[in-house]
């Protein structure tokens, strides 16, 4: 649907804002007017640049297109990818003061500088730390009081921000200890008990394999895998086994010590309807490479040194996997969490050659980020000039193209919020608006809907989506030319309406307007400017462009 055709439609669906949220929506902007100007970045040092191994990705690519006969598109312009990059970080399109900085700054490595910048920004660290927590708890609320999603994901966020390692963080959540408020890496072991205070090892087995290692085994825990042979019932219960010391009680997070416990701590499987002590006992044991685990620790400590082991390839190719699928939209291997095994024998694929980065520059997750974001299968264009539906889809497979993928909808709200506002809403802005923008998530997810645990699965629209968009309460609020709101603010800091328009565009799309669409909007603004900016903004953040990463 064109421009022109959804303003059309926007005179039908208007509904007017009650005046208590006009005064709100006022006085939150009014508060939060100062702007801060910004400066280039500067110059990533020398140790940290990732030319070389952005190179062997290049040439990974290239010699895979080369093979499979495929030709790739030209590349995006920098903005496009600049608005895929604050998508990713952010959950946001960029702010116009972030634009307009952006495009001033010519020095050389512009895209590296400013993701090195967005990488310390608090609105990295709480935007992927609720990516992170979704992989590790799912979305479930978990057991009442002791378990907190909220700690966990400041946590989380503390950590992405330190440049922590991963293998690290993932040591801390398998092997934590302490309460659930003063160690929020418990968490991860708190959601996993059950009702008669018991916890349940299977889950924390499957969550392990599937979070960790990229691998879903949970149909193990009844029967053999029935797709994948290298996984038995007996591995899943081995693994099951290295969590049944873990108890919770109001001191926290603890484990039984096996040797000095009155009766042995052993995990136990029952047949359904039988008493508990009467069925078999299982080991510990892991389903490969039983080498990698140490002597001696706590049972949970040693799976936890297990799973990061250096050698264990599953471990880096499963998170940078995901990071893949949390940048781009889809991940290299689908679904994200189910990957193949990896083979010895095997030239290294995309997955090993960025998880060998990952290892050798302290597993830290801003590496396979700015690796990701510098290679060139992110920074092609999504528009395909292929006409042959069998030769598009060897683009698509081959990542000769960038995929068209569909904003989750904490991206959308994230961005009409954003879209809605000349400066940057971050952890500078003032905190009334700071709280409308939580309020105002929370409400648009809940109506919009969740995309849920598997996220990156591929998302389809709904009628219901498209109606709140056109004519639901946050979208009216973010258009409404009152006072200082950002298509006021864009009607009084730009000289003319060409500029006017321009900044919207750029403000929503992150893209300047095509000559006609100029001239529409020129047209347009002739008459009731305020009117036909409200029109102009409406019509932008109800365009198909505005709803996917492209």
């Amino acid at each position: 649907m064109s421009l022109t055709e959804l303003l059309t439609v926007r005179w039908l669906t208007w509904i007017s804002l009650p005046v208590l949220g006009l005064l709100l929506s006022a006085v939150v902007q009014t508060a939060g007017s100062v702007e801060t100007p910004l400066s280039a970045p500067p110059a990533v040092p020398e140790s940290q640049r990732l030319d070389a191994a952005v190179e062997r990705l290049n040439q990974y690519f290239q010699q895979r297109w080369q093979q499979a006969g495929v030709q790739p598109v030209a590349q995006a312009d920098e903005l496009t990818v600049f608005r895929r990059v604050s998508l990713a970080l952010f959950g946001c399109v960029p702010a116009l003061a972030e634009i307009k900085a952006f495009e001033q700054d010519q020095q050389p490595d512009r895209l590296d500088r400013w993701i090195v910048r967005m990488l310390r920004d608090e609105r990295f660290g709480r935007y992927f730390a609720d990516r992170l927590a979704r992989s590790l708890t799912g979305v479930e609320q978990g057991p009442l009081f002791i378990f907190r999603r909220d700690r966990l994901r400041d946590w989380l966020a503390e950590q992405v921000l330190a440049d922590a390692s991963w293998a690290r963080m993932t040591r801390d959540l398998i092997a934590a200890e302490g309460l659930w408020t003063d160690q929020p890496a418990a968490n991860f072991i708190t959601i996993a008990r059950m009702e008669n205070e018991e916890i349940d090892e299977t889950k924390l087995a499957g969550r392990t394999v599937r979070a960790f290692l990229g691998q879903r085994i949970d149909c193990a825990q009844c029967h053999d895998h029935p797709f994948d042979p290298q996984w038995k019932q007996p591995h899943f219960e081995g693994l099951a086994a290295w969590y049944c010391q873990a108890t919770v009680s109001l001191a926290g997070v603890t484990d039984f010590d096996r040797d000095k416990a009155e009766q042995p701590v052993v995990y136990r499987i029952t047949e359904p309807g039988r008493d508990s002590e009467s069925g078999r006992t299982v080991d510990p044991a892991v389903p490969f490479n039983a080498e990698w685990l140490p002597a001696t620790g706590s049972l949970r400590s040693r799976l936890a040194a297990w799973v990061t082991h250096p050698k264990n390839r599953r471990f880096e190719r499963a998170i940078a996997n995901r990071i893949w699928g949390l940048m781009i939209g889809r991940p290299l291997q689908d679904p994200v969490d189910d990957l193949p095994h990896p083979e010895d024998s095997a030239a290294p694929d995309a997955l090993d050659l960025l998880g060998s980065e990952f290892r050798n520059r302290g597993e830290r997750l801003s590496v396979l980020i700015r690796l990701i974001a510098l290679s060139q299968p992110f920074n092609l264009s999504s528009e395909s000039s292929e006409q042959d539906v069998l030769l598009l889809k060897q683009q698509q497979q081959h990542w000769a193209v960038f995929p068209l993928v569909r904003l989750r909808p904490e991206q959308v709200i994230g961005s009409l919020f954003q879209a809605g506002r000349v400066r940057m809403v971050d952890q500078n802005s003032h905190p009334l608006i700071r709280f409308q923008k939580l309020t105002s998530e929370n409400d648009f997810i809940q109506e919009y809907g969740d995309a849920g645990e598997d996220e990156l699965n591929p998302q389809s629209g709904t009628i219901t989506q498209s109606l709140l968009k056109m004519n639901g309460r946050f979208t009216a609020e973010s258009l409404k030319v009152d006072l200082l709101s950002g298509p006021a603010e864009v009607l009084q800091l730009s000289p003319d309406d060409a500029t006017v328009i321009e900044n919207s565009f750029l403000m929503c799309l992150t893209r300047r307007p095509a000559a006609a669409e100029q001239q529409y909007f020129l047209e347009q603004l002739k008459n009731n400017r305020s009117q036909a900016v409200e029109d102009l903004f409406w019509a932008l953040f109800n365009s198909p462009e505005f709803s996917w990463n492209h």
